[in-house]
C-alpha cells in the first residue's frame, strides 16, 4: 500500500500511449498540473516537462524512456507511465503495457490515426489492456474531432464511442457536452481553472441525441443486468450511474473504447481524469495473475490482495547517478517491506530489498512498504533485470516474462582513448541492463565491439548517454544490417562423424540429422527421434548444443542461421571413445554440411515505412522508395492535402533516410519505420553480402 488511505479498488495503473508528437507528454503535464503535482504546465518544446527529464529528451522534444509518476484525483491514486512514441523505443511501450491495467491512447486531432498509433494499439491488444481514447489538439487549425473518430473506426475499431462531444470547431472550441450526464461544460480560455456547467447548445441537440443513443445502445450490450433494465425502461429511464456502470463493463471487456477530445494542456484534462476513474480497471478488476512453479512447472494462481504471498514483476531497470540501480516493479499479490529479503525466481537468487521508492519521474520519495496492485521501484537489487519475477521465498512463482524483438541495426564502437576502454565496457553493460533491445557482442574475427539496437536513433541516443552519464567518448562505424541465414529445402539428410585417434583414448561421435525449414520467426527446433539407444541419452543434449553453436555462424556469409528444424534420427557410438565433446562436434559438423545441401539463403530485415508528405512531393517520395527496392503497400489521403504512404523497404537501403527525406521535401515530410519481417535477399544483393563477408 503506497498509502494507507488508498484501497486497491481506488488504484489505477495507467499508460499514456500514442504516435510520436500526438501530445502524450503534454497531456501528462496537464494531468500533473490538474492533480496539483506541478504548479505549471511544462512545454515539451521548452524542455520543461516533468516526465521528459533526460537531457536528450529535452533537447530533442521526444520521450525516450517511460517515466513513472503518481498522482491523486477525487480519491483515486493514479500511477501514470508516459511512454515514448518513437518506434526505436518500442521496448518502453511493450514493457509498460505488460504491467499496466489500463491505457489512455492519445491521437493528434489534425492527423487522426497514424502509423505508430496502430503499433501501440496492437501492443495493447496483445496484453489485453482496456483503453480510453483522447483526441488531442482539436482546438488547433486543422483539428477535427469527427474526422479523427472516423479514422479510429476505419483503422482501429468500429467500437469506439464518444462520451463527450466538443462545443465549437478548431479555435472556437470552448467546452464539451457530456453525453452521460446530458450537461454542457464550458470555459473561456482552455487553461481556465475549472469548467463551468452550461446549457447544451440548441444547434447541437440532434447530434447529441444521436451519439448518446449510439453510446448507450452499444455499452448496455456488454452488461446483462443493465441490458435487461434498458429493455424495460429504455434509454431515458436509465440513471447516470447505470449508464456509467454499463460503459465501465464495456470498456473492461477490452472491445469497447470510450472517446473524448480537447487540448491536453487545458481544463478538459479533468474530464479525461474522470474517465480514468470511472471506466478504467483497478487491479481488482484485472483479477488473478497466473504463473508457474519454478521447480515442477505447475500453474500457480495469485489473487490481487495483500494476504496472498508476495509476487511482482520487474519491468524496467535504470541506473540512477545518485542512488545506483533502480528496479521498477509491479506488485500482483502480497506486500513487500523495505529491509526484507525476497526471491528472484527467474534466477533462483535471494535479493535484499534496500529502499523502496515511489517515483515522480526523476524525483523519488521513500516508502516503507508497497502492496498488491501498486507500482514502485527498489534501490539496490543486484541480479534483477527486466522481466524477472520477484516473490516470497517460501512461495516461489515465475510470472510470464516480456518478449522483445531482435535488434536489426548494428554498429562497431571503440573508445577514443585506451584509458576509456574499461569505462566503455562498464557503460555498455549498464545500458544493456536497462534496455533489453540493446545488445553487445565482440566480433571473433576483427575483435571489434559491435552494438545492436532498434534503429539509428536508438543507437545514437545510447552513444550520447555513454558520453554524458559515463564520460566515455567513443568512435562509431557505419550502421550494419543484422542479416540472417536459413534454408529453403526440406528433408535433407546428412551425417556428422567425428573420429580422432591420437594414441590412448580417442574421440568418436556419429550422428545423422534431417534438416527442414521451420515457420518464419519460429526459430530453432530440435527433434529427438532416436529409438533403441543407438545414440545414448547422455549424448543427445551435446548434439543439440553442437547444432546451436554451429547455427551462430552460417555457411554463406557467417550470419546466424534461423528458422530450421533439426531431427536427430540415427547415429552410432563407441563404448570407450565416445564423449559428450565428440557428439557436440559431430552435431556441429552435420549442421554445417546439411545447411550447404539445403539451398541456403540470406535473409534481410524488411521495414514497414510510413511517410507523411504534402501531396506536391508525393511523386518524389514514391520514386525514392521504389529506387530503394521498396514495395508501396498503400496510399491514404489525410486532411489538408497530406498523403500517407506505407511501404515495405529493406533496412539496408534505409540508413540516413530521415535526413534525405527532409532535404527532398524542404523539411515538410516525416517518416517512421519499424521491423516487419525478414525476407530472402535477391541474388545480386546476396553476392555483394558474401563478397563483403569474405566467405
Amino acid at each position: 500500500m503506497a498509502d494507507k488511505k488508498t484501497e486497491m479498488k481506488n488504484i489505477r495503473n495507467l499508460g499514456i500511449i500514442a504516435h510520436i508528437d500526438a501530445g502524450k507528454t503534454t497531456t501528462t503535464e496537464g494531468i500533473l498540473y490538474r492533480t496539483g503535482l506541478s504548479h505549471k504546465i511544462g512545454a515539451v518544446h521548452d524542455g520543461e516537462t516533468t516526465t521528459d527529464w533526460m537531457a536528450q529528451e529535452r533537447e530533442r522534444g521526444i520521450t525516450i524512456v517511460a517515466a513513472s509518476v503518481t498522482c491523486f484525483w477525487k480519491g483515486n491514486q493514479i500511477n501514470i507511465i508516459d511512454t515514448p512514441g518513437h518506434i526505436d523505443f518500442t521496448v518502453e511501450v511493450e514493457r509498460s503495457l505488460r504491467v499496466l491495467d489500463g491505457a489512455c491512447v492519445v491521437f493528434d486531432g489534425k492527423m487522426g490515426v497514424e502509423s505508430q498509433s496502430e503499433t501501440v494499439w496492437r501492443q495493447a491488444d496483445k496484453y489485453e489492456v482496456p483503453r480510453i481514447c483522447f483526441i488531442n489538439k482539436i482546438n488547433q487549425t486543422g483539428g477535427d474531432f469527427y474526422k479523427s473518430l472516423e479514422s479510429i473506426h476505419n483503422r482501429l475499431s468500429k467500437r469506439a464511442f464518444p462520451v463527450h462531444l466538443p462545443i465549437g470547431f478548431e479555435q472556437s472550441i470552448n467546452g464539451l457536452v457530456d453525453l452521460v450526464e446530458m450537461k454542457a461544460y464550458t470555459y473561456k480560455e482552455f487553461a481556465d481553472k475549472q469548467l463551468v456547467e452550461a446549457e447544451i447548445p440548441a444547434d447541437m441537440m440532434d447530434q447529441v441525441k444521436k451519439y448518446r443513443s449510439l453510446l448507450i445502445e452499444n455499452a448496455v450490450a456488454e452488461d446483462e443486468i443493465i441490458l435487461e433494465r434498458y429493455f424495460e425502461v429504455g434509454e431515458e429511464g436509465l440513471s447516470v450511474d447505470e449508464i456509467k456502470q454499463a460503459i465501465r463493463t464495456a470498456v473492461l471487456s477490452g472491445k469497447f473504447f470510450a472517446v473524448t477530445g480537447g487540448d491536453g494542456r487545458g481544463v478538459v484534462v479533468e474530464k479525461v481524469l474522470d474517465m480514468v476513474n470511472d471506466y478504467l480497471p483497478s487491479p481488482l478488476d484485472r483479477g488473478s495473475t497466473w504463473g508457474t512453479h519454478p521447480k515442477n512447472g505447475d500453474k500457480v494462481e495469485r489473487q490481487p490482495n495483500e494476504d496472498q504471498p508476495f509476487a511482482a514483476l520487474a519491468f524496467k531497470i535504470t541506473t540512477d547517478p545518485f542512488v545506483g540501480k533502480l528496479a521498477y516493479f509491479r506488485v500482483y499479490s502480497g506486500k513487500i517491506e523495505a529491509g526484507s529479503y525476497i526471491l528472484n525466481s527467474s534466477t533462483g537468487e535471494r535479493e535484499r530489498v534496500g529502499r523502496i521508492v515511489r517515483l515522480q519521474a526523476d524525483k523519488r520519495a521513500d516508502v516503507s512498504e508497497i502492496g498488491a496492485g501498486d507500482i514502485a521501484a527498489i534501490v539496490g537489487l543486484k541480479g534483477t533485470t527486466t522481466g524477472h519475477t520477484l516473490c516470497d521465498q517460501g512461495n516461489p512463482i515465475v510470472l510470464e516474462s516480456i518478449t522483445f524483438p531482435e535488434p536489426p541495426v548494428s554498429i562497431a564502437i571503440e573508445p577514443k582513448t585506451k584509458a576509456d576502454q574499461e569505462k566503455m565496457g562498464i557503460a555498455l553493460q549498464r545500458l544493456a541492463e536497462e534496455d533489453p533491445t540493446f545488445r553487445i557482442r565482440v566480433d571473433d574475427e576483427t575483435g571489434q565491439t559491435i552494438i545492436s539496437g532498434m534503429g539509428e536513433l536508438h543507437l545514437e541516443i545510447l552513444v550520447d548517454r555513454m558520453k554524458r552519464e559515463f564520460n566515455v567518448e567513443a568512435n562509431i562505424g557505419q550502421p550494419q544490417v543484422a542479416y540472417r541465414e536459413t534454408i529453403r529445402k526440406d528433408g535433407v539428410e546428412v551425417q556428422g562423424k567425428f573420429i580422432r585417434q591420437s594414441g590412448g583414448r580417442g574421440q568418436y561421435g556419429d550422428v545423422w540429422l534431417r534438416l527442414s525449414q521451420n515457420e518464419a520467426g519460429k526459430g530453432f527446433e530440435f527433434i529427438n527421434a532416436i529409438k533403441g539407444g543407438i545414440v545414448p541419452s547422455e549424448y543427445i543434449k551435446p548434439v543439440e548444443e553442437g547444432i546451436k553453436e554451429a547455427m551462430s555462424n552460417g555457411v554463406m556469409a557467417g550470419y546466424p542461421v534461423v528458422d530450421i528444424k533439426a531431427e536427430l534420427y540415427d547415429g552410432s557410438y563407441h563404448d570407450v571413445d565416445s564423449s559428450e565433446m565428440a557428439f557436440k562436434i559431430a552435431g556441429s559438423m552435420a549442421l554445417q554440411e546439411g545447411v550447404k545441401k539445403a539451398s541456403p539463403v540470406i535473409l534481410e530485415p524488411i521495414m514497414k515505412v510510413v511517410v507523411v508528405t504534402p501531396e506536391s512531393f508525393m511523386g518524389d517520395v514514391i520514386g525514392d522508395l521504389n529506387s530503394k527496392r521498396g514495395r508501396i503497400e498503400s496510399m491514404e489521403d489525410l486532411p489538408g492535402g497530406i498523403k500517407e504512404i506505407m511501404a515495405f523497404v529493406p533496412l539496408g537501403e534505409m540508413f540516413g533516410y530521415t535526413t534525405n527525406l527532409r532535404s527532398t521535401t524542404q523539411g515538410r515530410a516525416s517518416s517512421s519505420m519499424e521491423l516487419d519481417h525478414y525476407a530472402d535477399v535477391p541474388n545480386n544483393v546476396a553476392e555483394a553480402i558474401i563478397a563483403k563477408a569474405g566467405k
